[in-house]
């Protein structure tokens, strides 16, 4: 009974300890507070926010980055917290990327008033296919001849200066710009997803991929080879008007969840802001031939494997698209308009077979289409072909075939040799255009190739000159042969 009567007391002996423990922590706070000692460094020292900035890199810590891309299309608001965004985008639409001048004052001074060079990509995010990367896009190119991967629209673009899309790189364009004014720059995705998928079932899922921008700067030799900033961000991409449909599928489904369950997931947000990656590495030249030999000064470049006759040319510039025919269904006349770029007018031309669009004339184009596409499409319907600005005729003195000819009495076989030429289409009529189209001849890198000369009166080497490119006729014969430069491991080629 004495223990009962002492119990109230050892509550309240409790009670007054916690109220004065409790008292204190609060005077302590309200003193720090007035002094003025609250500081956010303070919080970020605690334990717990030291684990989490232990997984980011120690480069990024407190890092503002040059430049920030916006691509301007909305994330899936079905993503988890903590994973990386997803993109829908709709097959061959226009899509607006900002490339925004995110510099402090006086950071990187030596691209103040200067261009800089980005090169925009769509890549695989999956590793399995990464690998396979090259087979993948060659696979592509076999089934869509004459359509890229990416394009650029420059009739949308501000801002962008030089663009250029290489025809054996399907998946890549580039351009310079000013980071001190407004640039935007507007891409086409011309691939789906489900193209690149295993199994051709129907309803399949559609692999990611990864829309990146490597920018980089001038070096000494004014050439745009120094990194300044990589960004990436994952993408699918759906047939016309699908994005939008997976895009109001997801918020349906999302809207449906308990709010519990809409807390693990990230919120739609309106546009696509690119993460900081590594810089895409460089393209690596394979030449399966053996290389050239290093013991004459005069040696003989192996040209890539496949090329070795005339069915193996290498494709011109400006690839010529299929021909639309008159018994074209108005189903495959839809297809034919997305493959050529003319999505934006499909709706228009719902019901059209291949025999009503050929009926229309330029005006009933132009007037439906407006001048720029209306032109354009006016052109492919007729199969106007643009021919290149020069063509020349290259060879090499093929020596397999020279081995195996009989020999004549005297013993000299050169009556029986022949040449196999490749043709070279030549836009630009410079000397750098024709070094990348050799070099794209010999699957090497341009790089490798120092300087390129034409055989002049008395066997004379003359330097080859963008001017003199552009005095070359139309269609002239060259046999080149090549020189060992004897301080690196490049080479002189000389026409002959």
């Amino acid at each position: 009974m004495a223990w009962a009567l002492k119990l109230p007391l050892t509550d309240e002996v409790i009670e007054s300890g916690l109220a004065q423990d409790f008292d204190a922590s609060l005077s302590g706070i309200g003193q720090e507070l007035g002094a003025g000692a609250y500081s956010m460094s303070d919080v970020l020292a605690l334990p717990i926010f030291k684990q989490e900035e232990s997984n980011l890199p120690p480069e990024s810590e407190n890092k503002i980055l040059p430049f920030q891309y916006v691509l301007c299309a909305p994330t899936s608001p079905a993503i988890k917290l903590h994973d990386e965004t997803l993109t829908y985008l709709n097959q061959g639409q226009s899509y607006e990327i900002r490339m925004l001048d995110n510099r402090k004052i006086g950071e990187l001074p030596e691209i103040t008033g200067k261009m800089v060079k980005s090169i925009i990509r769509v890549v695989f995010h999956d590793r399995r296919l990464q690998y396979t990367e090259h087979q993948q896009l060659e696979g592509w190119r076999w089934n869509r001849p004459g359509d890229r991967i990416l394009d650029l629209d420059i009739p949308m673009s501000v801002g962008i200066i030089d663009p250029r899309a290489n025809p054996t790189q399907l998946n890549t364009v580039e351009f310079l710009w000013d980071p001190s004014k407004r640039t935007s720059v507007f891409i086409q995705v011309h691939c789906i997803s489900t193209e690149f998928t295993m199994r051709k079932h129907g309803g399949e899922k559609g692999v990611p991929f990864r829309i990146q921008i490597d920018t980089f700067k001038e070096n000494e030799n004014e050439e745009y080879t120094e990194h300044l900033h990589s960004a990436s961000c994952q993408v699918k991409v759906f047939k016309p008007k699908g994005a939008d449909r997976k895009q109001k599928t997801d918020r349906e489904k999302m809207e449906k969840r308990a709010p519990q369950e809409k807390e693990k997931y990230q919120p739609s947000y309106e546009t696509t802001i690119l993460t900081e990656c590594s810089p895409w590495p460089e393209v690596t030249y394979v030449n399966n031939s053996p290389s050239p030999g290093f013991n004459s000064t005069h040696n003989s470049f192996p040209v890539a494997e496949g090329n070795g006759s005339p069915n193996h040319q290498p494709e011109p510039v400006v690839q010529v698209a299929d021909n639309l025919l008159p018994t074209t269904t108005p189903q495959d006349a839809q297809q034919w308009l997305h493959r050529n770029r003319f999505s934006p007018f499909s709706r228009l031309f719902t019901n059209f077979s291949g025999a009503d669009l050929l009926k229309l004339t330029r005006e009933d184009v132009i007037q439906i289409c407006g001048p720029a596409d209306g032109i354009r499409l006016f052109n492919a319907l007729k199969g106007r072909v643009v021919r290149p600005r020069l063509t020349i005729y290259v060879c090499q003195e093929s020596q397999p075939v020279r081995e195996h000819q009989p020999k004549h009495e005297n013993g000299d076989a050169a009556a029986n040799t022949f040449f196999v030429y490749h043709a070279i289409y030549l836009e630009e009529l410079t000397a750098v255009e024709l070094t990348e189209k050799l070099a794209q001849l010999f699957n090497i890198s341009p790089r490798q190739i120092h300087q390129i000369f034409k055989q002049g009166p008395t066997g004379i080497h003359v330097l080859v000159s963008d001017e003199m490119i552009q005095n070359f006729q139309d269609e002239v014969c060259f046999v080149l042969d090549t020189m060992k430069d004897d301080t690196s491991d490049g080479y002189h080629i000389i026409l002959k």
